[in-house]
């Protein structure tokens, strides 16, 4: 059996597309996957399986989420390998002692042309980010609430994107391992 992480886009956000965990939890199982754990309410999931295909596995949670509440939710399906290089490859450690204050966006897609210098021109002299294949990060000492750059990365690499503090990565990594 493998680990997989999923991770939902846009679920339990300000009130829009609810999804309990534990239905979530009914749903993974549903489709015959096992030891299924979540991770707070904004859909986090860590379960295993025989090998998949992630695209094909997405498409299937999307499809029964569908029918069950009535909305598309956009899942990214990672496997163990993939989340510990996303925390091997970041660029700012220095930020992982306030780990409110980094976030790792993990893109739906790799980006045909990442316009960069559009979010330079949007971001504070205190944030940092860099993008590293399919992962965006960013750290912004002042909040994310505040941080115009925040609100631009998705629209300026024109790729979905769905993003975890640095927090609630290193939580995940921790249920799968």
């Amino acid at each position: 059996m493998e680990t997989y992480i999923a991770l939902f886009r846009g679920v339990n956000v300000g009130g829009n597309n609810a999804l309990p965990m534990l239905e979530l939890v009914t749903v993974l199982e549903e489709l015959e996957l096992s030891n299924i754990k979540t991770y707070i309410q904004s859909g986090n999931a860590v379960f295993q399986s025989k090998k998949i295909n992630s695209i094909e596995l997405s498409q299937k949670i999307s499809a029964a989420i569908e029918k069950r509440r009535g909305f598309v939710a956009q899942v990214l399906i990672l496997d163990v390998n993939e989340l510990r290089n996303a925390i091997a490859s970041n660029p700012f450690p220095e930020a992982e002692t306030e780990p409110n204050t980094l976030h790792c966006f993990f893109l739906l897609s790799l980006p045909e042309q990442p316009n960069l210098k559009a979010l330079e021109t949007v971001k504070k002299d205190s944030e940092q980010f860099r993008l590293i294949d399919k992962l965006f990060y960013l750290y912004a000492p002042e909040g994310i609430g505040r941080s115009k750059l925040a609100t631009k990365v998705e629209k300026t690499l024109g790729v979905a994107v769905t993003a975890r503090n640095w927090r609630t990565v290193r939580k995940i990594m921790a249920l799968a391992e």
